[in-house]
Parts: C-alpha cells; structure tokens; sequence
C-alpha cells in the first residue's frame, strides 16, 4: 500500500514514505503499552496542562497546519483553518471538563458507600479518515487521553504528513514519550493490531465497509469498539420555512469540505409546493460557488482528494441521470489538472437511483420532491444511514415534535448541522454506534467501575 502526498489540486506525487513492517509496529505499541503503565496514574491537572499545550500549538501554528491539510486532501484553505482552531477547541474542552465528567459518581444503596469510577482501559486504536484529517484524530483524542487512555493512530494513506504532524503536536505540548503514535500503514496491517492483546479498544470513522471489517474482527476480540460511518443526510424543507435561509445554509451544507464530509446535506427533500422556488434559487447559488485553486482563501471548492473519488461520483451521477434524475447545473468533470468536480443539482431524484440511494462523497446535491410533510419525513427516513438530518419550519414545536420520527443521530432545527465538543456526536443503522464528544464520548473508552463497600 502507497503511503503518499499526492496534490489533488494538480495530481502531482509530493512525498512517499515506507511502510511499517509488523517488527515495527509490535514494537511501537509495547512501547506505547509501557508508557500508558505511567500515564493512567497522572492526575487531571498535569493531563490538563499538556492537553492546553497541545491546543495553544495548534491555534498558534493554524496557518501552518492549514495548508498542510490542504496540500494532501485539497480543502479550501480557510476551511483547514478553522478545522485547526476546532481541533484546539475540543483540546481545551476535555482539559477544563474531564475532571469532573469522570468525577465518582455517587449512588445510594444498602452499602455505607457505593460509586460508579471510571478507569482508563489502555490502548486504543483510532482508524481515521482523510477528510477531516486533523479534526477526526483530535474528537478521538483530546478525552482518550484526557481518561488516561493512550493511542495509536493508523490514518487514511494519502495524509500521512498531517498523521505525522499530530503526533509532533502531543510530543510539542510535553505528553510523554510514546502516549500518542502514528503508524504509517495500509489497511492490510489493521487486524494484526487489533489482534494484539495489549490493544484494548478501536474507534473508526470511515466507510461502511472498513467499519464492518474492524467491528467484525474486534467482535471476535471482545473489543469496545465506537464506529461513525457514512451518511446521506437529508435537508427537509417545509413550505413555512425561511425559504432564503434554508437556500444559503443548503448550498454551504451540501459544499462544505468540498462535498466530502459525513454530515454534509446530501438529499434535499422539499415539499412539492415550494420545490420549484427551492431549486431555482439554490441552483442559482451553486452557479455561482467559486471553485479553484483551495490555497486561495476565496476559493469555496476544491478538488476531490483523490481520482478514484471523481470517477465515482461522476459514475453515480451519471447512472442517476441515465435512470431518469435531471441536471440543473454541473454534472461534468472540469477539465484540467486535478480532481475537481464542479458544484452540482440533481432534480427529480426518486428511489432507485443512485442520487437517492448512495451517499454521494462530493459536492452533488439531489433534490427529491415530497407530497406533504409527512412523506418527506418518510423519504427522510428511506435510507440505510442515519447520521444527522436538518428541518426547516418555523413552527418550532412541530420541529420538536417530529424530531422523534427522524430517524437520525442528531436533528439540527433551521441549522447546518455540525459537531460541537459540548454535544454527543454520532449515528445509527449503517451510520454505525456508539458517541464522540461531550461526557457521553469520553465515556466510550472507560472501564465503568462499580464500587460498594459494606
């Protein structure tokens, strides 16, 4: 497997870097083992003052951070620094929360004293993505560390400079020696890892099918795992709804991350009586995106972060359209160097196709028509995934009350939907289990320990 820097943005070979044999990596994770043996019995304030480090070198360095990012997966580049600055959020969240979200809980009970501890497992292994290649290591991170865990990190094969770079950040923010690693390896090298009995737990986030293969091999292991997989996210829009609103928040859903994001707004389901006004408009917006060169901080679109990504989706695109589904704006490949695919608007998406289907990884925006609200809670509903959706009404309390037949990880009210340390983040059906952030995400990876004296 290639370990490499290839610029999506012209498709030009950067840097190769040789993978790790299983020498290699067995000697890593002992070494990794031996140094969580310290790190589970330091306490909150000297986990907290090194996480705060990492979060200061973070902001400090976003810049530079940033277009590293975008150098090896092709962000705009205003978009990489945010990632930096959220990645440093969620650092200083967990070093100001973690002490007291993993406080003794108190229960009363016949015993003179009983509580609930909550101790640190070990090793946790975290397959990660490219797509956010900072933001998904750090959600995992910041309160793995943060409970007295340890990780090794096996990231996506084309961000290997930015794997490398997280691990220098914990080194730079004074972590001991070995309490974060990266291991440069493909995909071939992750069951012999967490197969290694000194490996406790495994977090991915990724496609469904690497989540089914992890999750199948650490079942047999009798390993906590926590999986956040694909989505295909609807944006419900109701006709009451601030139809402007809906429209602007819409094209930056569905084009965030160059399209290429998990939660990002995928099926546009619209209620048959303003359909027509809403495709007008947010096709007359997605016109007008700027794409190019994602070194630019103009830029709204970049590139696709490797080829074989824009042959796929140009390939669901056009058996979508070849099923009946209609091209409103984009739709072809832009010539020229690099993986760009311009921003696109599918109407009259229905079931079968792969636009109502598929999660589309790339900025494709299928619009499907809804009789009345209840079918497009229905149409909401029609899909394998659930990973978050997004409602637009004005009637707030009706929004509340449908939410509980949204059958989604989260369900984000006239708002984009998005991740916040403070908030539980996660899916169900193939969306996959399990939560990162807030005190539910720090509590994936603990052994919940119950105390009873007599």
């Amino acid at each position: 497997m290639a370990i490499q820097t290839i610029n999506p943005a012209n498709g030009k070979l950067v840097k190769t870097f040789p993978e790790l044999n299983s020498a290699e990596i067995n000697a890593i994770i002992n070494d990794v083992h031996r140094a969580f043996m310290d790190w589970k019995e330091t306490g909150f304030r000297e986990r907290s003052e090194l996480m705060k480090n990492a979060a200061s070198i973070l902001r400090n360095g976003k810049r530079k951070y940033a277009e590293l990012m975008t150098l090896e997966m092709g962000k705009p580049v205003k978009q990489a620094i945010a990632e930096a600055e959220k990645c440093a959020w969620v650092c200083e969240y967990y070093a100001e929360n973690a002490e007291s979200i993993l406080a003794n809980e108190i229960i009363e009970t016949d015993a003179s004293e009983s509580y609930v501890q909550f101790d640190p497992l070990g090793i946790v292994l975290a397959v990660m993505p490219w797509n956010f290649p900072m933001w998904q290591v750090f959600r995992f991170a910041a309160p793995a560390l943060m409970a007295g865990n340890v990780g090794v990190l096996k990231h996506a094969s084309n961000v290997p400079q930015t794997a490398l770079a997280i691990e220098q950040i914990f080194k730079e923010a004074g972590f001991p020696e070995n309490v974060f690693r990266t291991l440069l390896i493909g995909p071939g090298l992750v069951d012999e890892i967490i197969k290694n009995p000194k490996v406790k737990a495994a977090t991915l986030t990724g496609s469904e099918y690497a989540g089914s293969k992890v999750a199948e091999l650490s079942g047999k292991m009798l390993k906590k795992t926590v999986m956040e997989l694909g989505g295909s996210d609807p944006f419900i829009v109701f006709a009451d709804a601030d139809l402007d609103d809906a429209v602007n928040t819409g094209v930056t859903a569905r084009l965030i991350n160059n399209g290429q994001s998990c939660i990002a707004a995928k099926r546009f389901i619209v209620v048959e009586e303003i359909a027509g006004e809403f495709e007008q408009k947010f096709t007359e917006k997605m016109k007008n995106v700027k794409t190019g060169n994602p070194m630019d901080e103009s830029t709204e679109l970049g590139p696709l972060a490797r080829k074989d990504l824009l042959v796929e989706l140009d390939l669901q695109v056009k058996d979508s359209v070849r099923l009946g589904a209609k091209i409103l704006t984009g739709g072809i490949p832009l010539e020229g160097e690099g993986y760009f695919y311009p921003a696109t608007v599918l109407s009259e998406v229905q079931k079968g196709m792969p636009a109502y289907e598929q999660e589309l990884f790339g900025p494709v925006a299928a619009v499907i028509r809804a009789k009345d609200e209840n079918d497009a809670i229905s149409i909401a509903n029609d899909s394998e995934f659930g990973l978050g959706a997004s409602l637009w009404t004005r009637d707030i309390e009706k929004a509340k009350q449908l939410s509980h037949k949204i059958e989604a990880g989260s369900v984000f009210i006239n708002g984009l939907v998005k991740s916040d340390p403070r908030l539980p983040f996660g899916g169900i059906k193939k969306s996959g289990y399990g939560r990162e952030l807030s005190h539910y995400g720090i509590k994936e990876f603990v052994n919940i320990k119950t105390i009873w004296i007599k």
